[in-house]
């Protein structure tokens, strides 16, 4: 019989039972997920009934938790409803489909679909019995960093820079999670050393670029980014469209975006931005709405700055103002709103 694999195993294993930090948790999404890891646990305990009544719960909070959908439909067939699980499968299914990436130009970490629930639990399980390897350090506050919790993350970057000192990748990624907690300075720093070992790292950059703009210096961010755009193969057409978006050169993003539609043609993303572009170069653009219905509302935001800068630059600039008010400052929207707001 073969050895079974770390996933295997992991699979097979109790996940972590969430602190009741989180189930007490006044978020939301830290709320949701002790949920849905107390439903999981009941679930695989053969409590399959309690179990369906904890995913309820996480999915009140958050109706798009595929996962959490996906175990609800797990939970009905495990009981014999089958008629009643079908559609719930169904639904994950769209849920996970429907997802958005993170912008193409940013870290692989930010690139991905979904909670990382399970990633987390896995991660934290192995961390338990490999007593040794930077690996599982850095993976979980990989996971942790996806999901939003940058001091988390941050505390699994130490460890693993304890036994792979001075890395520069992993250098990197603890930068990446300074500046999602907001430390500009510490970040800064962290990626300094990283481009000292490889200055043509474009991801890097990038992040450098958002902590840069996160200090009020708008020069120095669109260097990086100006930078990063050189370092990008013209295979990478999205994520170049996404860096000159940044810069809110929109002569130059505008045929990256032309192949970014010719590639993804069902991306209303890509076709929207496309528009914005010849919107903002004085070209005829076509007039549909294209704004995805869960556009974040500084996406929303940055759209009417567009409509209303031809012809009301008040009205425009009280929109990309709030669209830096309204967004993180990594979003590419509010990145290109300082840009606009400098040349105003």
């Amino acid at each position: 019989m073969s050895k079974p694999s770390i996933l295997q195993f992991l699979m097979r294993r109790k996940p972590t039972q969430p602190g009741a930090d989180d189930l007490k948790s006044a978020d939301p999404e830290r709320r949701g997920q002790g949920l849905f890891r107390v439903g999981r646990t009941r679930m695989r305990r053969g409590e399959t009934e309690a179990a369906l009544g904890e995913f309820d719960q996480a999915l009140k909070l958050l109706p798009n938790y595929a996962e959490a959908v996906a175990a609800r439909a797990e939970s009905l067939d495990m009981l014999g409803k089958i008629d009643a699980a079908r559609p719930e499968y169904e639904r994950a299914r769209k849920l996970w489909a429907g997802q958005r990436p993170g912008a193409p130009d940013r870290s692989y970490l930010f690139r991905q679909r979904g909670r990382f629930t399970f990633e987390v639990d896995s991660y934290e399980l192995a961390l338990l019995r490999v007593k040794t390897g930077s690996f599982p350090h850095l993976a979980c506050g990989n996971a942790l960093l996806a999901q939003g919790h940058p001091e988390e993350a941050l505390k699994c970057y130490d460890r693993a820079l304890k036994i792979k000192q001075n890395d520069p990748d992993l250098t990197a990624l603890k930068g990446e999670a300074l500046s999602m907690a907001g430390r500009y300075r510490q970040a800064i720093e962290a990626f300094d050393f990283a481009l000292a070992a490889n200055p043509k790292a474009p991801e890097t950059l990038n992040a450098r670029g958002i902590a840069r703009l996160g200090l009020g210096d708008l020069d120095g961010a669109n260097a990086d980014w100006r930078r990063q755009l050189e370092l990008l193969p013209a295979a990478e057409a999205a994520a170049r469209a996404c860096v000159a978006l940044r810069l809110a050169d929109y002569a130059a993003a505008l045929p990256e975006l032309e192949k970014a539609v010719a590639h993804e043609p069902n991306e209303l993303y890509w076709k929207l931005y496309r528009q914005t572009a010849l919107s903002r170069l004085g070209k005829p653009a076509d007039s549909a709405d294209l704004l995805p219905v869960d556009a974040h509302p500084a996406e929303a935001a940055f759209q009417k700055a567009v409509a209303a800068a031809a012809i009301d630059r008040e009205s425009a600039r009280a929109h990309w103002r709030e669209t830096i008010e309204l967004g993180p400052v990594s979003l590419v929207e509010v990145c290109a709103a300082h840009n606009e707001l400098s040349r105003l």
